[in-house]
């Protein structure tokens, strides 16, 4: 099993930048489809982005499509989530997700295995 620990969460303007990062430790990071997902007070856990194995597929929700990049370091056992433009309403607990799989698709968070404890991104205007 995993367990992994999300970092780089702030404080921030809207229209600037922050980098998140999610550090696993266990064995076979490398065989785990990643995801990011957002959760605001009041709403439901909301899909951001996934990336496979290999990084030769990369999924995003289309709040965030053309703004955020998904990346991850298997040497590092570490996921990235650059996110550029940001708007006050992605203000949200940022949470990663671990899939062992096999999963047809990576936007519900049932079909994570693992999760971290989540970090505060906060935008303001």
């Amino acid at each position: 099993q995993l367990q992994l620990v999300e970092s780089g969460g702030g404080v921030v303007q809207a229209g600037g930048s922050l980098r998140l990062s999610c550090a696993a430790s266990g064995p076979d990071f490398g065989h785990y489809v990643m995801g990011w997902f957002r959760q605001a007070p009041g709403k439901t856990r909301e899909f951001v982005a996934a990336i496979t194995w290999n990084s030769e597929d990369l999924y995003y929700g289309d709040s965030v499509r053309g703004r955020f990049t998904i990346s991850r370091d298997n040497a590092k056992n570490t996921v990235y989530l650059q996110m550029n433009s940001l708007k006050p309403n992605d203000t949200a607990v940022y949470y990663c997700g671990a899939d062992f799989g096999p999963s047809l698709e990576f936007y519900p968070d049932y079909v994570y295995d693992y999760w971290g404890q989540g970090t505060q991104v906060t935008v303001s205007t």
